[in-house]
């Protein structure tokens, strides 16, 4: 079996450095980080396109890995119900290729058009030595604002509450070392890298408009540490989710990893999003509304306990 550790990268090591870290800053943990500005909040991220720039590389194919860029950001601070205000980028490479890096930052520009936000600028590096030729490194940082009063904090998650989903766009932006090792000794057809290079679904338009009709309780957007790792993290103590994998049909992409692998399915389930780009709570009574308006799945609820298990 390939595990996402084999191929170089251990979940359990960021864990316990988030954990050892939360004795200087006992706010982190959370998708965004929230600063009070009078009666709102601004939220922050920052993010990286990970290992699948090195898809890009290979196929010469950069305008997607922009989108990324600004999608990994976005759909995390909009969890808390922000609003997405502005974009700022770090792109960074041995020598500047003018037209690669056009491509690069149009992807960043249509990104954040798609967002509803404004690419204010950000910072081009030449480093000489330090990057292999033709290659690149982006990362990213947004901030969003949301009222006080509309904060999503899953502080009335409880017992008995309605999981429900949005479809992912495919792999998104993570689990790609786990992937590109499985790649070394797999044939990669052209319609397959198509799909593993599609770009990340961005959710802000989606969660503008669900807010605009009923409460969101708890949102999560799954990213690295898949569905197991990343829905614990809004559910409050003492709380935790029975899922039905039956509920929704994943894409054909991960079908392919799993078998190609072969990958376990706690590994899958614990490394990609399997299908569900976020995650979101809902008063049970809203479940029919929600999803028939927005094209959401019920996937399942919120039990007593902890962590995510499976009916």
């Amino acid at each position: 079996m390939t595990t996402y550790k084999e191929s170089g990268v251990d979940i359990d090591a960021g864990n316990e450095l988030i954990k050892r870290l939360k004795k200087y800053c006992p706010e982190l943990g959370g998708f965004g980080g929230v600063y009070p500005l009078g009666d709102q909040y601004l939220v922050a991220g920052a993010d990286g396109v990970g290992t699948k720039l090195k898809l890009a590389f290979e196929t010469g194919r950069h305008h997607t890995v922009g989108i990324d860029l600004v999608a990994m950001c976005i759909n995390d601070i909009i969890t808390c119900g922000a609003k997405p205000l502005f974009f700022l980028d770090y792109y960074a490479t041995s020598k500047l290729d003018v037209d690669q890096a056009e491509q690069v930052i149009k992807g960043i520009v249509d990104g954040c058009r798609e967002a509803g936000c404004t690419l204010l600028g950000g910072e081009t590096a030449e480093m000489p030595g330090f990057y292999y030729p033709g290659e690149y490194d982006l990362s990213g940082f947004a901030v969003g604002i949301v009222d006080k009063s509309k904060m999503i904090d899953g502080s009335n998650i409880k017992s008995g509450c309605a999981v429900v989903a949005a479809p992912s766009s495919g792999v998104h932006s993570n689990g790609f070392s786990l992937i590109h090792k499985i790649c070394e000794k797999s044939k990669v057809s052209e319609s397959l890298m198509a799909d593993l290079i599609a770009p990340t679904q961005i959710y802000a338009k989606l969660v503008h408009d669900i807010l605009g009709t009923t409460d969101i309780l708890g949102a999560a957007h799954i990213t690295g540490g898949g569905i197991t790792e990343n829905l614990p993290r809004i559910l409050p103590k003492g709380c935790g989710a029975l899922l039905d994998k039956k509920c929704w049909k994943r894409p054909e992409i991960f079908d392919w990893i799993q078998t190609a692998g072969p990958v376990t399915d706690e590994e899958m389930y614990r490394t990609f999003n399997m299908g569900l780009g976020m995650i979101f709570v809902v008063e049970a009574d809203k479940v029919d509304e929600i999803c028939q308006s927005f094209d959401l799945v019920h996937v399942g609820k919120i039990i007593n306990g902890e962590g995510v298990t499976w009916a």
